[in-house]
């Protein structure tokens, strides 16, 4: 937000909030849900793909590939609609401040 009012100065929480509705509804923007997180956002036009969230930074990064076959995981007799992968770790710059 202080970002865009950096070039927008009069733009208010609210006005965001609805645009980000609307992308939503309009299938521009997908919601990322990280557990104990509020919702990130990224755009729509992109390929299946997981996340890797850094605990020291707190940025989350694409992983770019599924990593399994969660059909074979499905218990018998459930229908397998969707999968969500998180991994969780240091990203490089977090791991060599911690060396």
């Amino acid at each position: 937000m202080e970002k865009a009012q950096e070039t927008v100065p009069q733009l208010g929480i609210a006005t965001v909030y609805r645009a980000i509705k609307l992308m939503l509804a309009e299938g521009v923007l997908n919601a990322v849900q990280l557990p104990g997180e509020s919702s990130r956002y990224e755009l729509a036009d992109k390929q299946h793909h997981h996340h890797f969230h850094c605990r020291g930074c707190g940025k989350v990064f694409d992983i770019n590939k599924c990593v399994t076959d969660f059909e074979e995981m499905r218990p018998a007799g459930f229908s397998l609609e969707r999968h969500e992968v998180t991994l969780y770790g240091l990203c490089e710059s977090c791991l060599n401040d911690h060396s």
